[in-house]
């Protein structure tokens, strides 16, 4: 009796395996990620008014802050995730939820210079994410710019595999081109 391979990629998903993701995909993982840096913010605000609390629990009020250091702290710790995610394991947890993978042009992982410079162009420049609903190739700005590519990707693990050119070249808006 054969043993069947179990694949963990959902049969639905298979013919958009190493396919560039859309807008909507992209803006769902965005905004995951947009929480996971709140939670990080609050944790750490929290962390803060806990430890001064403990340093003089009689005369404790919560530490105001200015909305020029809030702003400073969002972006440098979006930075900060969106970097480590990209460059270690080409996803973060946005990417993972929705099966996204960032890539460099040639289908590997982002260096951490690349990395660095994707995260910066992305949180300082969001709005660059909607070319890929205008961009045939689903590319955002970003993309274009650093040459770099959101895939899909539902593989566990860090495959590293280096992505065959046709699915890096070919429209990803259709999943009838998949040669497999």
């Amino acid at each position: 009796m054969a043993e069947h391979a179990v694949s963990p990629i959902p049969r639905e998903a298979r013919p958009y395996q190493g396919l560039r993701a859309g807008v909507i995909t992209r803006f769902a993982a965005a905004a995951l990620d947009a929480v996971v840096v709140g939670v990080v913010l609050v944790g750490a605000y929290a962390g803060f008014a806990g430890f001064r609390f403990l340093l003089n629990p009689r005369s404790f009020s919560f530490p105001s802050t200015s909305v020029i250091f809030g702003l400073t702290a969002a972006i440098v710790v979006a930075i900060l995730y969106l970097t480590a995610g990209w460059a270690l394991d080409g996803r973060t947890y946005g990417c993972h939820v929705l099966g996204l993978r960032v890539v460099s042009y040639r289908g590997q992982r982002m260096r951490p210079v690349g990395a660095l410079l994707r995260a910066a162009f992305c949180v300082l420049f969001p709005i660059g994410l909607l070319w890929c609903a205008a961009s045939r190739a689903n590319r955002s700005v970003q993309d274009v710019v650093l040459r770099s590519s959101v895939i899909y990707d539902w593989e566990p693990g860090s495959p590293w595999r280096h992505l065959p050119q046709a699915a890096m070249n070919r429209d990803s808006r259709d999943p009838a081109a998949d040669p497999a």
